[in-house]
């Protein structure tokens, strides 16, 4: 595996003599496996000796950088793991905790976390893998926790990606009491396609409501819960690759928040992906000073910056017509960056009717704004 971490598996396979006493069709799945995880897991693949499943465990799994995170709000003496796969979650959070169970059904997937944790484990942490299922394991031991997490699996019997709680295994909603009486916390890993408004209507005992972005793209919604706890649900969205994105309202400040509107003055502003998915809109514009330019579009304007804004932040060179002549004038070289928010014309669409490639430090931004009118604009990004 060492030997060829670099080479394309599969001309690995075809040209690879066979050696004795190495199974070369498992080595090859590990040295891809490796090659898939580097980013994602880079502690885990430095270690030489950590094995890696099929690859549909190993894209379902958790980054290393958000199972961080998500072990940042939890501590104690015990947490139960339901649905451990690959263990990256486990392994991360259970450094906070003296004890740490370790559920999981299929056998083989138990034995590699328990391969792996033997080895990355350098701490006075006892995990306890069982292969068994959560739920009778749960109704059996009659053990309680200080934390219970759960990352309910999301694939259909046919491959379909399933984001409601009730549809996904096992089923949180059904057995919602029954981890209540086991845990003084739960946190429940749910898909970036979760209804906010409708799981908390199923849960309302949630208190906390995390969308966990990275680099802009949501990868996870956690639901916290506490025993005891009690008050409004309280949102909050956060992009991990960027240190101060970070932003929290309630649903009852984002209905009672009343936003302004304007024709878009020196700069174009839109709230980074996570921030989107939590549906703080109002809240967002308030919080900041800022100026909505269009109801259903999700931009907002300002003539000058007051605040360190979690979003990313445009400033207006000057409006332009979507014509080719004057997009030759502006773009001489073909290259911009196009982002399209509430407008007839998708990006792809507005691209190959102008000629317009991807690139460069410019960016054109095509949204309807609030008199009605489709515009554009030839935009930079403010760092």
């Amino acid at each position: 595996m060492q030997d060829h971490l670099r080479e394309d598996p599969a001309l690995l396979l075809l040209k690879q003599r066979s050696i004795e006493g190495i199974d070369l069709k498992e080595a090859v799945q590990q040295i891809a496996a490796r090659q898939k995880a580097a980013s994602k897991l880079p502690e885990w693949v430095a270690e030489p000796r950590v094995l890696f499943p099929a690859s549909i465990s190993l894209e379902q799994s958790s980054s290393e950088l958000t199972a961080k995170f998500k072990a940042k709000s939890t501590n104690g003496a015990t947490l139960i793991d339901l649905t451990g796969g690959l263990g990256v979650d486990t392994f991360y959070m259970g450094q906070q905790f003296k004890k740490v169970v370790y559920l999981e059904r299929h056998q083989a997937l138990a034995k590699l976390a328990r391969h792996n944790f033997a080895i990355l484990n350098q701490s006075n942490v006892q995990y306890h893998v069982l292969a068994e299922d959560s739920l009778s394991y749960l109704k059996e031991s009659k053990d309680t926790y200080d934390w219970l997490y759960v990352d309910p699996a999301r694939r259909g019997s046919n491959g379909s990606k399933l984001y409601k709680l009730a549809d996904c295994e096992p089923d949180i909603l059904e057995n919602w009491e029954l981890l209540k009486g086991r845990a003084d916390s739960i946190m429940i890993k749910a898909s970036p396609m979760l209804d906010i408004k409708a799981a908390l209507h199923e849960i309302p005992e949630i208190q906390e409501v995390t969308v966990v972005a990275v680099k802009n793209e949501v990868k996870e919604v956690l639901l916290l819960w506490h025993k005891g706890q009690k008050g409004e649900t309280t949102i909050t969205a956060v992009d991990l690759r960027e240190g101060k994105e970070r932003f929290s309202f309630t649903f009852t400040q984002e209905k009672n928040t009343e936003v302004g509107y304007a024709l878009p003055q020196s700069y174009l502003i839109e709230p980074n992906a996570a921030l989107l998915k939590a549906g703080g809109f109002k809240s967002f514009a308030a919080a900041y000073s800022l100026a909505k330019v269009h109801p259903n579009t999700h931009l907002y304007t300002t003539s000058e910056l007051l605040h360190e804004i979690p979003a990313r932040v445009f400033e207006i060179i000057e409006e332009i017509k979507l014509d080719k002549k004057e997009l030759k004038r502006v773009f001489p070289s073909g290259k911009v960056n196009v982002l399209v928010r509430n407008h007839p014309l998708k990006p792809d669409v507005l691209k190959k009717k102008y000629g317009l490639k991807d690139g460069g430090k410019d960016f054109l931004l095509a949204a309807t704004t609030m008199d009605g009118k489709a515009r554009a604009y030839w935009c930079r990004r403010v760092s």
